[in-house]
């Protein structure tokens, strides 16, 4: 069980569609309280103020507490239990609209970045949602003050997700943002992304981001992302026996040619001519471990008697 104050809206009378409030809360939860596993039609944000618990998806647990939060995406089962000792206390939006995903990544989250931490020392992101929940009755000034309030919650999820990088040395920031668009690129690297979207998935300047890349890695994010792709498309030629078309579509490229020629510009060698090369390194290392294992002591034929 546990002790919960909700608000729920009818979807049909939104008067936004970009980004809209579904319902809103805060709950005390008692130990092993558990809700799922279920499925969300919309985005639903949690934030814990205090306490501990799981959150479940895609068979991976992930453990939080005061000051994380995890985000549910549409259509997703998922599962969550406060902890039998220290049972958490959290608040929860959920919202929807054509804009929110855009909102979502704007705060550095996705299908693989789930979990995060957040500053909120003064429990603002508390007020703005007991401010939320008085405004349950259905007209026009409430949807203005509901949507404004809900702008304001992202705006002070943002600021204290900033705040808690904050505290961080300036090593430290810059090794992270670099480690965020390197799992960006390793996980993206075959949708066609480019240079600007690891940039705005870690909500960094393009050229701020390649001076970090510059600092850190000692190579651009545009040589990283192609190098990564490439190194990919290598592997594939060895492994598989996939056409060069489908290999350069696995691994970014929408035109083979260009895949052909950024290979070449790479290697010296097009992607055909690497297999083939590949290969017969691989038959005559082959061959001769076979003629190595043929004379190998023990292996001779016995003296005729």
């Amino acid at each position: 069980m546990e002790e919960s104050y909700v608000l729920h809206l009818r979807q049909q009378y939104q008067l936004f569609k970009e980004l809209y409030l579904c319902y809103c809360g805060y709950a005390n939860c008692e130990p092993l309280h558990s809700y799922g596993p279920a499925v969300r039609p919309n985005y639903l944000l949690h934030y814990i103020t205090e306490g501990r618990g799981i959150y479940q998806i895609n068979g991976v647990t992930y453990t939080l507490g005061e000051g994380e939060g995890f985000l549910i995406e549409p259509n997703k089962q998922t599962f969550y239990q406060a902890d039998a000792v220290d049972p958490w206390k959290y608040l929860w939006i959920g919202f929807g609209g054509t804009g929110a995903e855009t909102c979502v990544r704007a705060l550095g989250l996705d299908s693989d970045h789930l979990t995060f931490r957040c500053a909120d020392e003064k429990g603002k992101l508390h007020e703005l949602v007991e401010e939320m929940l008085m405004h349950n009755a259905q007209a026009a000034q409430n949807d203005f003050r509901l949507q404004s309030l809900l702008c304001a919650f992202f705006a002070q999820l943002s600021e204290g997700m900033d705040a808690d990088i904050g505290k961080m040395s300036q090593a430290d920031r810059e090794n992270l943002y670099v480690h965020k668009a390197v799992e960006y690129i390793r996980n993206h690297y075959d949708t066609g992304i480019t240079v600007g979207d690891v940039a705005r998935y870690v909500a960094l300047h393009r050229s701020y981001l390649f001076a970090l890349f510059q600092k850190v890695l000692h190579i651009s994010p545009q040589e990283y992302l192609t190098l990564f792709r490439l190194t990919r498309a290598k592997e594939e030629l060895t492994l598989t026996d996939n056409t060069v078309a489908s290999i350069a579509l696995n691994c970014g490229y929408q035109d083979p040619q260009v895949f052909t020629k950024a290979f070449k510009n790479k290697f010296g060698i097009t992607p055909l001519k690497y297999r083939r090369q590949d290969r017969e390194k691989a038959r005559q290392g082959l061959e001769e471990m076979m003629d190595k294992k043929g004379q190998a002591p023990g292996n001779e034929n016995p003296p005729a008697l």
